[in-house]
């Protein structure tokens, strides 16, 4: 097997982003404060349109993952940084993929479902998450379509990327590299992948926190194997937008 060269920056920026703990914390709100303040500049009150608002969701990660490959190619660093493989592909490689996806499919269910228990018996909130956002996507089955395609590009990918791959990733560079540190950063990144749900209610916070939670350890206990992730979201994805689409 190759032994990987790993690359080095050609710039000072680079240089700092992999050696400078300001610069790294930098790098890291600039990516949320980028897309809280786009989702702030396009959102308008008196706009009744669902499709348009989750455009600009969608907009918003799209612009996160793109200061996070910015972030990447001025490290002199790829993408087999977060995870992803450039292995030949195999049969025997595909097949261990899905079924590890299946595994992890269930475990994340798991996770939200605790989520879900949780708000219904502890907090006193037994109402499901707001959805609204997501009304366009009655009895239309062209709309479901390609929402379903937007949804594996920028949540299924993006939100692996970003709230997998990008947090557990950066935060573990800020010195928490120890068994602890690991544990203390896969919460921080689950607290933060819940509130960037916020749209979805209090319920819906708690929920993607904890299924948040069991991708996030998955995604360390299987040494960065991001596609099992990414097979995984997007299954839990396509049962959420079928169920929307029939509600």
């Amino acid at each position: 097997m190759k032994k990987q060269i790993k690359n080095t920056p050609s710039n000072k920026l680079g240089h700092l982003l992999r050696t400078n703990k300001q610069a790294k914390i930098i790098e890291l709100l600039l990516v949320f404060i980028a897309a809280f303040l786009f989702i702030k500049l396009f959102s308008f009150k008196e706009s009744s349109s669902l499709i348009f608002t989750q455009a600009i969701i969608w907009a918003a990660n799209i612009i996160m993952l793109a200061i996070i490959f910015i972030g990447l190619r001025l490290r002199g660093e790829n993408l087999t940084h977060f995870g992803f493989s450039l292995k030949k592909f195999s049969i025997r490689f595909g097949i261990k993929t899905f079924l590890q996806s299946i595994l992890v499919f269930a475990l994340a269910l798991i996770g939200f479902i605790i989520g879900s228990i949780i708000m219904a018996n502890i907090v006193g909130i037994p109402e499901g998450s707001n959805m609204n956002s997501y009304d366009y996507l009655k009895d239309d089955i062209w709309m479901l379509c390609l929402t379903l395609v937007g949804v594996y590009i920028v949540s299924s990918f993006g939100e692996e990327v970003i709230y997998r791959a990008f947090l557990i990733n950066r935060i573990s560079e800020l010195g928490l590299n120890s068994k602890a540190g690991k544990i203390l950063t896969v919460i921080i990144s689950a607290l933060i992948f819940g509130v960037a749900h916020y749209s979805w209610g209090i319920t819906g916070i708690v929920q993607t926190m904890f299924m948040g939670l069991v991708l996030g350890f998955c995604y360390v206990y299987l040494k960065k194997r991001i596609w099992v992730l990414i097979f995984a979201h997007a299954y839990m994805d396509t049962i959420l937008m079928v169920q929307l689409y029939y509600s």
